[in-house]
């Protein structure tokens, strides 16, 4: 499969080098009536091959983030550093074209095309990501039903799986592609507690793997299996670990 620069860097970082380096990023609408800052002046970095948690509250700042990270959102200042290069640099296209080779994105609602099978579904991110041989499309399909543990399920369509299933097939179909890194909206938030624990281990596993796992969560337990995170307070960073973030202290979030 073809390899773009950054790919290839990411690819041979060794765990723990820094991977995405987000400094001094804002985010804010501002209209006639008002300015609303969403984001405001985060900075930190992110592990390569670590799993990494972003914690929050409902509304701190979290979901806004990740579209920052994945290229779908810009920022209002500051910039987003993946692999040493800038993303702001390119042009929408050329965002779509990065984010297909070096980003799988998953759901909290799995998001899957109800008409297609679980197979057809990870075949359909291997058609649009075309970085991969048609060929080679159907064993990786396979491959990465397998890596998520759900092989034997390929010809299920989505309605006949359980949650905790179509949130694998969702994970598979991230990793159809081979991204460095996959992105994780609350992954396990329509799960019940026991699928969540197997789904969350299955998707910690991945960083065996050589991925970087980089997970919202609301969730304080969850976001304390991390080994690296931030934790965001009306859009600032206000705890950390290993993430060489700059925090704001709590007291002055709430004034």
């Amino acid at each position: 499969m073809a390899q773009t620069t950054a790919s290839k860097q990411s690819a041979t970082l060794p765990p723990g080098s820094p991977l995405i380096r987000v400094e001094h990023l804002s985010r804010t609408i501002a209209n006639r009536a008002q300015r609303t800052v969403i984001l405001d002046n985060v900075t930190f970095t992110i592990p390569a091959q670590s799993l990494f948690a972003i914690n929050g509250p409902s509304g701190s700042g979290k979901s806004t983030l990740l579209n920052m990270l994945t290229g779908i959102d810009r920022p209002t200042s500051g910039r987003v550093i993946f692999a040493g290069q800038e993303l702001r640099d390119r042009s929408e296209n050329a965002l779509a074209r990065w984010r297909g080779r070096h980003v799988g994105i998953i759901f909290q609602f799995f998001q899957l095309v109800p008409t297609l099978t679980a197979r057809e579904n990870v075949l359909l991110a291997l058609e649009l990501g075309g970085g991969m041989p048609r060929s080679a499309w159907r064993k990786r399909a396979q491959d990465c039903l397998e890596i998520v543990g759900i092989g034997s399920f390929g010809n299920r369509l989505p309605s006949e799986l359980s949650g905790g299933q179509q949130q694998r097939v969702a994970v598979a179909r991230a990793l159809a592609n081979d991204p460095p890194v996959l992105i994780a909206d609350e992954p396990t938030g329509n799960l019940d507690s026991h699928t969540t624990h197997a789904v969350f281990d299955m998707l910690a596993g991945l960083t065996q793997r050589g991925k970087t796992i980089v997970y919202v969560t609301h969730e304080r337990e969850l976001a304390g299996r991390a080994g690296s995170r931030i934790e965001l307070l009306d859009g600032r960073i206000v705890g950390q670990q290993n993430a060489d973030a700059a925090t704001t202290h709590v007291a002055e979030v709430e004034r």
